[in-house]
């Protein structure tokens, strides 16, 4: 018996696009909630800003190891 992919089967192409989505807005909000730790561990004890340049390098930093971590898994490689 040949095992069948979502896409094989048929008119499961929304299906795969929400999965997509909703892994991608899973990584928005992880990587929002790491920017927010580092701000405020940034901004602690010191005078110092921590800067919207820096909080979205620091969003996308920890959006590519979201995006690294789930392709890993959902690879198979886990």
């Amino acid at each position: 018996m040949k095992l069948l992919t979502l896409l094989e089967v048929g008119n499961l192409g929304g299906l795969v696009v929400m999965i997509i989505l909703v892994m991608l807005f899973i990584g928005l909000a992880v990587s929002a909630v790491v920017a927010v730790i580092a701000k405020i561990i940034y901004e602690w004890n010191n005078d110092r800003k921590f800067s919207k340049k820096q909080f979205i390098q620091t969003m996308v930093i920890s959006l590519l190891l979201c995006g690294l971590i789930s392709g890993y898994i959902c690879g198979g490689g886990f």
